[in-house]
């Protein structure tokens, strides 16, 4: 008798045990079903990111686009809608009657793309917030393909009164984590002369003015220093900041680029805008697109790219005086430097006559330009003048209103 007792027992407990299981996995399942609606019920439509109060810039590498096809159109015009940003720097468009087709879909935005130059840098921005000066690129010649496959694009713009200089960027990708400085093929080296000739350019054309350099820049910035290709930054910090570097050094979720996982895709001020960058109201952000498409990143990724936006959104201090007010009505700058034989300053048109003088280091004037009313570029023939840093100073109704070094390179 004890004996069938017993079997009961075992029988009643082990009923239990596959209860408790199928309950547990019940359970689970119900869980899974609820992630999964409460996902799904989070749509393109509910990112919120842009304001009327706030700056933001966007770097996006869109990956080939559009990856497919109209479905990659229709997605990307939901998103830019939704964040709602005033300049999206874009990598690797692949397309230009997608690209075209896409900017015509978005009603308050205007997009560049240099078909003519074809490297896949593009610009979408708001046409009713920013206000072109000029578009155009740097080191755009074979002489610097081994740094620039894809030529650096400057936007030069107003936003709200105030000039803003955007420079969107696709270095080299790949590699071995380690710089080795005597190849000149190595991809780190090559990442890196990227880097020194952009800080060069900024340094000697674009000083004193709100510099935010963006783009696809293939490298992560935690690297040691033997091998960091951003180093020629990280050594200029008085003047250089990555506002993304937290999230380079923080938990890999929320990186750029998920299928490494990796975070190449960066954000760099100069030190004009750190007083702004240290607003209360300032976001450097990540944007999880995944997390609002049913499906999540296989669906994102097929559908749209393997990159994730990275954004900054920051306030404004208004605290121009008029010396800066003078510097955004008439911009001043040279390309290229530094340079052989000649370069070509360029300047907004101007209502007054004026003149650019060319002094040697030593304060020497070596050469001087008249400017007409309406001009706006002058081209310096320095074939004859011999190597060394010279100062060009722009004038207009005798006031100096721009100054740029000059590295004359023979």
């Amino acid at each position: 008798m004890s004996f069938y007792v017993h079997l009961r027992s075992k029988f009643m407990n082990r009923l239990k045990t596959i209860s408790h299981y199928i309950l547990k996995r019940i359970q689970l399942l119900i869980f899974i079903l609820l992630i999964g609606f409460s996902a799904a019920s989070q749509t393109i439509e509910d990112i919120s990111f842009g304001t009327d109060d706030t700056f933001e810039v966007v770097t996006w590498n869109i990956e080939h686009f559009p990856k497919n096809n109209q479905t990659t159109v229709d997605y990307v015009n939901r998103v830019l809608k939704a964040i709602d940003a005033d300049i999206y720097a874009i990598q690797e468009v692949s397309n230009t009657n997608s690209f075209n087709e896409l900017v015509n879909s978005l009603p308050d935005y205007e997009g560049y793309l240099d078909s003519d130059k074809f490297r896949g840098l593009a610009y979408i921005y708001k046409k009713n917030t920013v206000e072109i000066n000029s578009i155009y690129e740097i080191y755009n010649s074979s002489a610097y393909y081994s740094p620039f496959p894809r030529y650096p694009m400057v936007l030069d713009i107003s936003f709200k009164g105030e000039r803003m200089i955007i420079i969107n960027n696709h270095f080299k990708c790949c590699g071995d984590g380690i710089l080795d400085s005597q190849n000149q093929g190595d991809e780190e080296v090559r990442r890196e002369n990227s880097s020194t000739l952009l800080k060069q350019y900024i340094d000697a054309n674009l000083a004193d003015l709100n510099v935010i350099l963006v783009g696809d820049l293939n490298d992560i910035l935690s690297d040691a220093a033997p091998h960091n290709v951003f180093k020629v930054y990280f050594d200029d910090a008085e003047n250089y900041k990555f506002v993304d570097y937290g999230i380079a050094t923080g938990d890999s979720t929320g990186w750029s680029f998920p299928t490494w996982p990796s975070h190449i895709d960066h954000i760099l001020i100069t030190n004009e805008l750190f007083d702004e960058y240290a607003n209360v109201d300032t976001v450097v952000e990540v944007i999880k697109l995944e997390e609002y498409i049913i499906g999540g990143w296989d669906a994102y990724d097929s559908a749209i790219s393997d990159h994730r936006p990275v954004a900054l959104k920051f306030k404004l201090n208004q605290t121009l005086d008029t010396a800066d007010e003078v510097l955004q009505t008439v911009h001043f700058t040279n390309y290229p430097n530094p340079f052989t034989s000649s370069t070509i300053f360029s300047f907004n048109t101007t209502t007054e006559s004026g003149n650019i003088l060319i002094y040697s280091i030593l304060g020497q004037k070596v050469f001087s330009s008249v400017i007409a009313a309406g001009q706006n570029s002058v081209t310096w023939n320095a074939e004859k003048t011999p190597s060394g840093i010279y100062i060009a100073k722009l004038s207009v109704q005798n006031n100096a209103i721009g100054t740029l070094k000059l590295i004359v390179n023979k």
